[in-house]
């Protein structure tokens, strides 16, 4: 476990942590005054690679070469040029620091941190973080790299992750429907509606990305159920159609060992380390797509629910007797912004028929496919 510290004068600036992989969420923009949750579960971290935040360049000012060495292999509409190494964290695991008050520019319903940090060391008044919780944004406080120092703790525990088998041991997957929060209510008078889940609709954005990379320009099919629900109207619109198809399939820790002739594994990543899950024995050339490890242990292992609640006692073996959840009235939708900040960095990208996909993605947003 680790504690990070200011920079300049050395105050503690949070609870012990642990590190976990970056959420494929961190990023998102969900929806229009919308209340999202923490992103970060209490007593851990995750770093991004990548720059974020403050200040910002346009495209054209951006040398194409530059890009490039970045990752990008498509037009963004800009890039920050903020330090990488960014460190995201709960914001009740901060501790002594204080808001900015002039720092709270451009936002809405709350802080962005559009202005920069806005939260500064108690003890010396160094900026050392920035707090999100603006509408439509996830709730977090990053960490600015060059403002703080991590420690690890000499009294720490083993920081082990857990095995894949530890992992589907625990079972915590991430139900595909939940109610979404509103500022202020509705119409109606609820402060929240059903509909699907925004960490579903972000991981989808990523794996839709690598799905069409993994594509060559054919058709795909994946497993009936869930998945085809969650991908396969995007994939019919966004590929060529009277080519052989190839098959994309579920496959991880616990599953059966996925068939040969199978040219894409949609897989777990590990929650703590990011890393892909890899098939054991002979080593194969299907394209692996990752998914979040509690969305795919959803797809490999539904939730249980019962058809009606039950009446008298519990029955052994339920664990409870309300209905299922509602379901959303409207069709999936992959997560625009994750979609886009995934392709861009793939290399496939710059095929043109991938480079259209692009080029015509407002039209698909109108059309409501994203």
């Amino acid at each position: 476990m680790f504690v990070f510290v200011c920079a300049g004068c050395g105050a503690r600036l949070t609870t012990p942590l642990s590190q976990i992989a970056l959420p494929v969420h961190a990023h998102q923009r969900y929806g229009n005054g919308i209340q999202l949750p923490v992103l970060m579960e209490s007593g851990t971290f995750a770093v991004d690679p990548e720059p974020w935040g403050p200040p910002r360049r346009r495209w054209e000012e951006i040398d194409p070469d530059e890009a490039m060495a970045r990752g990008i292999y498509a037009p963004v509409p800009a890039l920050s040029d903020g330090a990488p190494g960014a460190i995201v964290i709960s914001p009740g695991d901060a501790r002594g620091t204080l808001l900015i008050p002039e720092k709270s520019g451009g936002s809405c319903c709350g802080l962005d941190g559009g202005d920069g940090p806005n939260m500064a060391c108690e003890a010396c008044d160094l900026p050392v973080a920035s707090r999100i919780d603006d509408c439509s944004l996830w709730q977090a406080v990053w960490l600015a790299p060059n403002a703080v120092r991590r420690h690890r703790l000499d009294d720490a525990n083993n920081d082990a992750p857990l095995t894949w088998a530890e992992l589907v041991a625990a079972g915590k997957g991430t139900p595909p429907f939940e109610p979404i929060s509103t500022w202020g209510g509705s119409r109606l008078g609820s402060d929240h509606y059903w509909s699907w889940s925004p960490q579903w609709e972000a991981a989808a954005g990523r794996a839709l990305a690598h799905l069409l990379a993994a594509s060559e320009g054919r058709p795909v099919t994946v497993p009936d159920g869930p998945i085809m629900e969650v991908f396969q109207r995007a994939l019919d619109i966004l590929l060529p159609v009277g080519t052989a198809a190839r098959r994309a399939v579920l496959a991880g820790p616990g599953q059966p060992a996925p068939d040969v002739d199978a040219d894409i594994l949609l897989v777990p990543a590990h929650p703590q380390t990011g890393e892909t899950w890899t098939p054991a024995g002979p080593s194969t050339s299907a394209y692996p797509v990752p998914l979040p490890f509690g969305i795919w242990l959803w797809l490999a292992s539904p939730g249980p629910h019962l058809p009606a609640p039950v009446a008298g006692g519990m029955p052994e073996g339920v664990l409870r007797d309300d209905p299922p959840a509602p379901r959303p009235h409207h069709l999936f939708q992959p997560d625009p912004g994750t979609f886009q900040h995934t392709l861009v960095r793939l290399p496939d990208v710059r095929s043109p028929w991938l480079r259209e996909i692009l080029e015509n993605f407002t039209q698909h947003q109108r059309a409501r496919l994203f």
